[in-house]
């Protein structure tokens, strides 16, 4: 368990810090997208327009993936999750800044503005195993790099649900 907490707590930094990730659906392919948290809440929020086919495909929860991988490939994750439109305009309030407003001309007001709502749940989580170490023991001969790696991978639930 305490090896779970450390790849759940190393994903939440990560994503957090990078705010970078791809998102897709059932129906639309895996795309880059800006990831917005309101607190420490275990969600991840979307800024894009209604016109994207990602809104279009969440105006009803869908099951959606989030593929991640940090800036310095330090860690990476696939995870499991849905997606949905959840335009509440607090939320949309609290999250806004100066990057997002960016895209919308008209500002939280903008017709095309839509948040997009992604509860994460199982994920697969790997930390970079590539170190010099690893390559000198792998260029020696010596211990199985398979065995080495697999303290550096764990399954766990990310999400409330």
């Amino acid at each position: 368990m305490q090896q779970d907490n450390e790849f759940t707590d190393k994903f939440w930094r990560s994503i957090r810090s990078d705010m970078t990730a791809m998102v897709g659906t059932r129906s639309v392919s895996p795309r880059p997208m800006t990831a917005q948290f309101d607190g420490e809440q275990p969600v991840i929020y979307f800024f894009t327009s209604k016109e994207t086919d990602l809104a279009k495909a969440a105006t009803s929860t869908q099951k959606a993936q989030l593929v991640y991988a940090a800036k310095g490939h330090s860690l990476f994750a696939t995870v499991d999750g849905t997606l949905e439109v959840h335009n509440d305009p607090a939320l949309i309030d609290r999250l806004w800044n100066r990057y997002v407003a960016a895209w919308f001309e008209g500002g939280k007001d903008d017709p095309k503005l839509c948040l997009l709502r992604f509860d994460p749940g199982q994920a697969e989580v790997w930390k970079d195993a590539s170190s010099l170490v690893a390559g000198m023991k792998m260029f020696l001969g010596m211990g199985d790099p398979k065995e080495d790696y697999q303290d550096d991978v764990a399954k766990v639930k990310l999400g409330r649900s």
